[in-house]
């Protein structure tokens, strides 16, 4: 290309940066001249608009599967913010965790005979557990080296699937899994109703994306959630200011592992069948490509990046000769708009762009995020 040519490109990549389209403000703007109502509960309004629009389609059952793939995936997102995007701690073998509450409700419901709700809660804690355990010898690793360490022990995880037959059943996976049940009053009388078709989990895994929303939103606006912030922005100065660095990095592991676990419980269900090639590095890759591209931080932007990188890949498969390499280009090009992510915060623009004037010294980010989405 000649320097011309080269001289286009960039003033077309600097015409994109400063288009309305990527300016937050801009975006804003547009955003206030809806009413109130409209700017809360949007995004409810069509998850629950969803199942009607799936039914008047020809694969109606296909494009509810999809639908709850994406809800799994934007969970693992919001679980894994927790630790990339807001205590900073890059986390590559995420998805172990995952794997942990699958094969706990796998287990326990094919040999003991345990319902869902039982399974839950103890996936939860059981993968907070091996949170706390991969947390604790890591402490004193950042970056890189931090990364390293939780990939091996992603891989660990998956090996050990893979071996233990007779725990595991190795290779083969775990077939017969229960489905969710939930007490209902029929003809009959009091029965317990199975909830073992695609239209039926989306409700449910519906109801995990708000709770855990909820969750991961008051956690960022809280203390704790303050103090990752800290402890990602500079370690050594949050603890000379009192913050327990060594407790709430181990929160934050235990927090995002018991997500995955739970919703692994979930995954589980859904397929009704788990095995080891489900929970490779290139999951835990996605799951963090989701984050990034969505906005490191943002609890609503990791929510995006789950809903464009988990459905994209299905909107393009007409294309399937070059549906990767269309998937590819996008995540390129959205990096290169916005580097701080779709829905970033402002503070996190500011640290990429180096534009730091709209920001004030003494502004929290709990400030910006009020100040940002305002209702």
């Amino acid at each position: 290309m000649n320097g011309s040519g080269m001289a286009r490109v960039l003033r077309c990549v600097k015409f994109c940066r400063m288009s309305p389209l990527f300016m937050r403000s801009q975006f804003d703007k547009w955003v206030s001249l809806l009413p109130v109502p409209v700017r809360r509960y949007w995004l409810l309004g069509l998850a629950l608009l969803l199942p009607v629009l799936v039914q008047l389609t020809p694969q109606p059952g296909y494009l509810a599967n999809v639908a709850v793939t994406i809800s799994i995936y934007m969970v693992l997102a919001m679980g894994l913010n927790i630790v990339v995007g807001m205590a900073g701690l890059l986390d590559l073998g995420y998805i172990a965790f995952f794997a942990v509450g699958a094969y706990t409700m796998a287990i326990c419901s094919t040999t003991l005979g345990w319902s869902f709700w039982i399974i839950l809660p103890f996936a939860a804690g059981l993968a907070a557990l091996f949170g706390v355990l991969l947390g604790a010898p890591t402490l004193p690793l950042r970056g890189d080296y931090l990364a390293i360490v939780t990939l091996g022990f992603g891989e660990i995880i998956r090996i050990a699937l893979n071996n233990l037959g007779w725990l595991t059943n190795g290779p083969q996976g775990i077939l017969g899994i229960a489905s969710p049940t939930i007490p209902w009053i029929g003809p009959g009388g009091f029965t317990w109703l199975s909830l073992d078709q695609p239209i039926q989990i989306y409700f449910v895994s519906l109801g995990f994306v708000a709770l855990i929303y909820s969750v991961t939103q008051r956690l960022k606006n809280s203390r704790v959630g303050r103090a990752w912030v800290a402890i990602r922005e500079d370690e050594i100065a949050a603890e000379a200011m009192g913050i327990d660095t060594v407790k709430l990095k181990l929160l934050a592991f235990a927090s995002g592992a018991a997500i995955a676990g739970m919703i692994g419980v979930l995954f589980a269900s859904q397929l009704t069948f788990v095995a080891p090639e489900s929970f490779t590095l290139i999951e835990s890759v996605n799951v963090l490509a989701m984050v990034v591209v969505g906005g490191m931080g943002s609890v609503p932007g990791a929510i995006l990046g789950a809903l464009l990188l988990g459905g994209l890949p299905e909107v393009l498969r007409d294309f399937a000769e070059y549906r990767m390499l269309l998937f590819g280009a996008a995540m390129v090009l959205v990096m290169l708009l916005r580097p701080q992510g779709l829905l970033g915060d402002e503070r996190r623009a500011a640290e990429l762009t180096g534009t730091t004037e709209t920001i004030q010294a003494d502004e929290t980010a709990s400030d910006i995020e009020r100040r940002n989405l305002r209702v």
